[in-house]
C-alpha cells in the first residue's frame, strides 16, 4: 500500500504536469476553454497511447517494478541507488536508468490525462444547468473510464507484463481514445443556442459499426502480438518460416490468461504457438483492409460540398491503411525496428480517431437530420 507522503509527490507532479496545458488553453483565444480542453484530452490521449508502446518496446514496463512510485519514490531521482543495484546485478535485465524514467514519464502522463479529465468534470459540474445533462454523464463516464485504465496501468507491473493484461490496458486506452474524440465532436455549448442547425448524415451506421469492430478485433490481435512478443515468429513475407501456411496450434496461442513466455500448463509457449499468434494477425489485415477500404470508398462516393470532411477523412482513411501496411511488413522484413513499430501503434490509434470522426456523417437511416437546439 503507497504511503500518502507518495500519493501527494505524485498528485502534485500530475497538478503542474495538467497545470501546463491548462495555463496554454486559457490564454490561447478562439474556441471555448471547454471545447478547447477536450480536444487537448485527445491529443494528449493519442500522445500516451504512442509512448505507452515506446515503453513496451523498449522493454521499459518494469523498469520501475513497484506501482505507483519507484522503489517507493515519486521519480527515479529519489530511487536511484536501488536503480543502479538492480542494473549492476543484471545489465540486460527489466531495470535500468534509462528504463526507470521512461516508465515514470509514461506513468507521469497517465497522471496528466486523468488529471485533465478531473478539470473537464469539474467544468461541466459548473455549467451543467447550461449544458445539461448529457454531457455531464459522459464526463463522468470517462472519468471511470480513465480509473479503470489507471487499474490495468498498476497490474501490468505487478502482474509482471501478464500479456492480457497488457492487451487490455492497450485496448481500454483506444476506447478512452474514441470516447475522448466522440466527447469532443459534440456540439454541446451549441445545444443552448436559437440557431437551427442542419446536419446530413449520408453514411450507413451499420457499415461503420463493422468497421469498428473489425479494426478492433485487429488491433487486439496485433497487441497479442507485441504483448507475446511473437512479431519476429515469422521472420520473412509474406510466407512464414518459408511456407505459404505455416504448421499452427490456435488453442495454445490464443490461451488468454497466462504467464508472459508460458502456456497454460506453466510450460514454455512453443514457437508453433508464437506463428500461430503472428499468422493469426496477419491474415486478418486482409479482412481490415477490405472492410476499411470499402468504408472509406463508400464515404467518398456520398461525400458532397455540404460534408466536405467526411470526404477528407475517409482520403485518409486510405492513406492510415497503406501506412499500416507498410510498417507492418517493415516490422517483419527489417526485424522490428523501433521506429516502424512505433508508427505503426500510432497508425491503429489514428485509425480509431479517424472511423470517430466519420461516425459524425454516419446515421441508421442514412438520410438529411435536421436538429434544431433547445431555446435559451
Amino acid at each position: 500500500m503507497p504511503n500518502i507522503g507518495l500519493i501527494l509527490e505524485l498528485a502534485l507532479i500530475a497538478i503542474v504536469f495538467a497545470g501546463l496545458p491548462l495555463a496554454y488553453l486559457w490564454k490561447k483565444p478562439g474556441y471555448s476553454f471547454f471545447q478547447k480542453l477536450n480536444w487537448v484530452l485527445v491529443f494528449m490521449t493519442f500522445d500516451l497511447i504512442v509512448f505507452g508502446a515506446f515503453t513496451r518496446l523498449t522493454d521499459s514496463g518494469l523498469g520501475c517494478p513497484d506501482w505507483p512510485g519507484c522503489y517507493g519514490s515519486s521519480n527515479p531521482f529519489h530511487a536511484l541507488g536501488d536503480i543502479v543495484q538492480a542494473q549492476n546485478a543484471l545489465p540486460s535485465g527489466p531495470v535500468t536508468v534509462m528504463k526507470a524514467w521512461v516508465e515514470m514519464i509514461h506513468r507521469y502522463l497517465a497522471m496528466t490525462v486523468g488529471a485533465l479529465i478531473v478539470v473537464q468534470l469539474a467544468l461541466v459540474v459548473s455549467k451543467v444547468k447550461s449544458l445539461g445533462r448529457g454531457p455531464l454523464l459522459g464526463s463522468v463516464g470517462l472519468f471511470l473510464l480513465v480509473c479503470l485504465q489507471g487499474a490495468f496501468g498498476a497490474w501490468t507491473v505487478t502482474l509482471k507484463l501478464q500479456p492480457i493484461i497488457v492487451t487490455t490496458h492497450l485496448m481500454l486506452a483506444l476506447v478512452l481514445l474514441a470516447c475522448l474524440t466522440a466527447y469532443a465532436q459534440q456540439s454541446w455549448e451549441l445545444k443552448t443556442s436559437r440557431v437551427r442547425t442542419i446536419r446530413i448524415k449520408p453514411l450507413p451506421a451499420s457499415l461503420l459499426l463493422i468497421a469498428a469492430l473489425v479494426l478492433f478485433a485487429q488491433v487486439f490481435l496485433g497487441a497479442w502480438v507485441s504483448t507475446n512478443y511473437a512479431v519476429l515468429a515469422c521472420p520473412e513475407f509474406p510466407s512464414c518460416l518459408g511456407e505459404a501456411w505455416p504448421q499452427t496450434n490456435w488453442s495454445e496461442g490464443y490461451t488468454l490468461w497466462r504467464q508472459l513466455g508460458l502456456n497454460a500448463q506453466g510450460e514454455y509457449i512453443s514457437p508453433v504457438a508464437l506463428q500461430t499468434i503472428h499468422w493469426g494477425h496477419r491474415l486478418f489485415a486482409l479482412v481490415l483492409i477490405l472492410v476499411l477500404s470499402t468504408l472509406a470508398w463508400r464515404a467518398i462516393q456520398v461525400s458532397t460540398p455540404a460534408t466536405a470532411g467526411l470526404g477528407k477523412f475517409a482520403k485518409l482513411l486510405f492513406g492510415l491503411l497503406a501506412l499500416q501496411l507498410v510498417t507492418g511488413v517493415s516490422n517483419v522484413v527489417f526485424q522490428w525496428p523501433l521506429a516502424a513499430a512505433l508508427l505503426h501503434t500510432a497508425g491503429s490509434a489514428a485509425l480509431v480517431f479517424c472511423l470517430v470522426r466519420i461516425s459524425y456523417w454516419a446515421s441508421w437511416k442514412s438520410s438529411m437530420c435536421l436538429k434544431t437546439a433547445k431555446p435559451l
